[in-house]
């Protein structure tokens, strides 16, 4: 049984990110099928607003702010238990994005060497598959720019072109 204030949190979080965590608005993640220990890390980096973009610090850092530690364990937990969408890869370009993500490109590893063969993840390395394509290629560019924070990720998105982007978003993605 959740606590009252886990089902506070939960209610909180759903009405951006939706039910379940299965967010319909195309430039706010989906949560749920996420990695429990990414959404736990990742929760904890908005409670720092310099290691963010300023949209991001915007919306998360005075919700994440007010959640009390204990309890952000136990809300990755719930929405990592959320079935997660499957990607629905569509467009020209998606051919081309499998490519990226299976075999890399010049300059840019293959995404699937850290995020799975299906995008699923592990552990602090996040769920790509089913996303929306607009928040990847969100994501894509403002780690590529280094205005959020990833030591990993700064040097593959910032050799990223912008079709690179948009195919591999459009491959992964499911809008």
């Amino acid at each position: 049984a959740q606590s009252d204030e886990l089902t506070k949190t939960i209610s909180t979080c759903q009405s951006c990110h939706g039910q379940g965590g299965n967010s319909v608005t195309t430039t706010v993640p989906r949560l749920n099928g996420q990695q429990a220990e990414y959404l736990v890390s990742r929760f904890n980096s908005f409670r720092d607003p310099t290691s963010q973009s300023p949209h991001a610090t915007n919306f998360m850092w005075p919700i994440t702010s007010q959640v009390a530690d204990e309890s952000v364990s136990a809300l990755a937990k719930y929405f990592a238990g959320q079935t997660p969408p499957a990607p629905m890869a569509t467009g020209s370009i998606t051919a081309d994005g499998k490519r990226i993500y299976e075999n890399g490109a010049p300059n840019v590893p293959a995404c699937q060497s850290c995020h799975g063969v299906g995008a699923e993840g592990r552990g602090l390395v996040p769920r790509l598959a089913g996303q929306h394509a607009d928040y990847l290629k969100a994501q894509l560019e403002v780690l590529g720019l280094m205005i959020r924070e990833s030591k990993t990720m700064h040097p593959n998105a910032a050799n990223m072109s912008a079709f690179q982007i948009d195919a591999v978003a459009a491959y992964l993605a499911n809008d």
